[in-house]
C-alpha cells in the first residue's frame, strides 16, 4: 500500500493511496480463511470445503468489503503517523474509475488539518467577577410581583361600570358573516380586561358595561391570525355581562405566604432572597464568561480551517435569520448569504471553540452522565406530558446529545481556566449587574 502527499498548503491536505491488487486478494483470502471452518458446501464437509471454490463463490462479495477496509486502514495509520486530526469527514474517491478485479485500486483523499493550538498560561490572565446580594428591596419588589399573581376579584357594588383591570364575567357567541364560527363561543368566560387576552379592540368595548348589559362587539380579526378562515375577517361577538368584579390587592402576610407553599412570611422573603441571589450569581457569571473568553481571544492566534468558518458563518446567518423573520418556520428561504460580520462573528467562535476544546481535552475535562442526565431533564420540561418520548429521541439521537453536552463542556473548561486565571471581585448593585448584562447583547 502507498500513500504520497499531494498537496500541503496552509490547513489543506492531500494525498493519493494506492491499494494494490495483491493486497485485496490477500485481504480477500484471509476473510475466507477466516470463515472456512464455518462453511458447509453440498459434497464437503463442515470446515472442509476447498479455498478456490469459496474464493468462486463468495469473492466478489468480500472484494468490496476488503477495498473498504484496505482504504479505512490506510487512513487510520496516516493519521496515527502524521498526528493530523481532520477539521472535517475527509473526501474520499476513487479515482481510477474503470477498475477491473486484477487492478490496483487508486484512491484520492483531501482533508483540513486541525491547527495546532498554542498553550496559554491562565495565571497571566486577569478577569473581574462581578458580585451582587438581593438588597430588601429588590425582596419587596419580587413580593409585591408575587403577590399580583395571587391577586383575587371581588363584585362591584350593584349598577357599578366595569373599569380597565376589572373581571368582568361574559356569554358571547362569535359571528363572522351571520354565521357561527368554532371555538367562538362560550359561557362564564372569566376576561380580565386590559389583559389582552382576546384579539385588539375587544375588551376596550367591554369596559363601562354593568352586570346585566348586553353590546354586539364588532372586531377584525389579525391579519396573520392562527385560523386561516378567520384571518383578516371582520367579526361581531354578542355579549352579555353577568358580573364585573373589581381587583383585590392581595394582602401581603403570612396567609399569602403558606399559598405559595412557605411557612410564614419570613420563610418566603427568604426563599425569594435566596432566588434572586442564585439570578444574580448566573448573570454575573455570564459577565465574566463573555469577559474571559475576550481575554483569550487577543491571547491566540492561529490558522483556521475555512470550512468550520464557512459552515459556522452560514449557521449564524440562518439562525439570525429567523430570529429577524419569527413568522417564517419554514427553510424554503434560499440560500441566506452569510456577511462580512458573520464571518467576523464565525472566525471568533471556532478559534474559541478549538482552543476551548484543546484546553478540555490536556485537562481531562469530561461530563458526567448525571450531568447529561440534569440537562436532559431540563430539556424535557419543555414538553410537559412528553417527557418519555424526549428522553427516547436524546438516547437514540448522537447530535441531540451533542448539542446538550457541548455547552456543559464549555462551562467545565472555563472554570477550569478561571481558577488558574487572577479573578477580583466586585461588589455592583443590581442595576449595575443588570447594565452589564444588557451590553452583552450589545456586542
Amino acid at each position: 500500500m502507498q500513500v504520497t502527499e499531494t498537496l500541503n498548503d496552509g490547513l489543506k491536505r492531500g494525498y493519493a493511496i494506492t491499494v494494490t491488487a495483491a493486497e485485496l486478494d490477500a485481504k480477500v483470502n484471509e476473510k475466507l480463511a477466516e470463515a472456512q471452518p464455518e462453511i458447509e458446501m453440498k459434497g464437503f464437509r463442515k470446515g472442509k470445503v476447498p479455498m478456490p471454490l469459496l474464493k468462486k463463490q463468495f469473492g466478489q462479495r468480500l472484494l468490496g468489503e476488503s477495498m473498504q477496509e484496505a482504504i479505512d486502514g490506510a487512513m487510520n495509520k496516516h493519521f496515527e503517523d502524521s498526528g493530523d486530526r481532520p477539521a472535517l469527514q475527509p473526501q474520499v474517491k476513487m479515482t481510477n474509475e474503470d477498475w477491473k478485479e486484477g487492478d490496483d485500486v487508486q484512491v484520492e483523499m483531501s482533508y483540513e488539518a486541525l491547527p495546532q493550538v498554542p498553550e496559554i498560561d491562565f495565571s497571566g490572565i486577569k478577569i473581574e467577577k462581578l458580585v451582587a446580594k438581593a438588597d430588601d428591596a429588590s425582596v419587596d419588589e419580587a413580593l409585591a410581583d408575587l403577590a399580583k399573581t395571587a391577586q383575587s376579584f371581588e363584585d362591584r357594588a350593584e349598577g357599578e361600570a366595569a373599569q380597565d383591570g376589572d373581571q368582568v364575567t361574559i356569554d358571547f357567541l362569535g359571528k363572522v358573516d351571520g354565521e357561527a364560527f368554532d371555538g367562538g363561543a362560550a359561557e362564564d368566560y372569566p376576561l380580565v380586561l386590559g389583559s389582552g387576552s382576546f384579539i385588539p379592540g375587544f375588551e376596550e368595548q367591554l369596559v363601562g358595561l354593568k352586570a346585566g348589559d348586553e353590546k354586539n362587539v364588532e372586531v377584525k380579526f389579525p391579519e396573520e391570525y392562527g385560523a386561516e378562515n378567520l384571518a383578516g375577517k371582520d367579526a361581531v361577538f354578542e355579549c352579555k355581562v353577568k358580573a364585573v368584579k373589581a381587583p383585590a390587592e392581595a394582602q401581603i402576610d403570612d396567609a399569602l405566604a403558606q399559598k405559595f407553599g412557605a411557612e410564614d412570611l419570613e420563610a418566603l422573603k427568604a426563599q425569594i432572597r435566596e432566588r434572586l441571589e442564585h439570578e444574580y450569581t448566573g448573570a454575573a457569571r455570564a459577565v465574566m464568561k463573555r469577559a474571559l473568553l475576550d481575554e483569550l481571544d487577543g491571547l491566540v492566534s492561529f490558522d483556521l480551517p475555512p470550512s468550520l468558518v464557512e459552515a459556522e458563518a452560514k449557521q449564524i446567518a440562518h439562525q439570525l435569520y429567523h430570529e429577524e423573520h419569527p413568522d417564517d418556520h419554514g427553510h424554503d428561504h434560499g440560500e441566506i448569504e452569510p456577511t462580512e460580520e458573520h464571518t467576523k462573528l464565525a472566525v471568533r467562535r471556532v478559534r474559541l471553540g478549538l482552543l476551548l476544546a484543546e484546553i478540555g481535552q490536556k485537562a481531562e475535562v469530561e461530563v458526567t452522565d448525571a450531568e447529561m442526565t440534569q440537562a436532559v431533564m431540563a430539556q424535557a420540561r419543555q414538553y410537559p406530558g412528553q417527557e418519555r418520548a424526549f428522553f427516547d429521541f436524546v438516547r437514540q439521537n448522537q447530535q441531540m446529545q451533542q448539542q446538550l453536552r457541548a455547552p456543559i463542556f464549555e462551562d467545565k473548561v472555563i472554570d477550569h481556566i478561571a481558577e488558574g486565571a487572577q479573578v477580583t471581585e466586585k461588589e455592583v448593585s443590581k442595576e449595575e449587574l443588570q447594565k452589564a448584562v444588557e451590553a452583552l447583547d450589545e456586542e
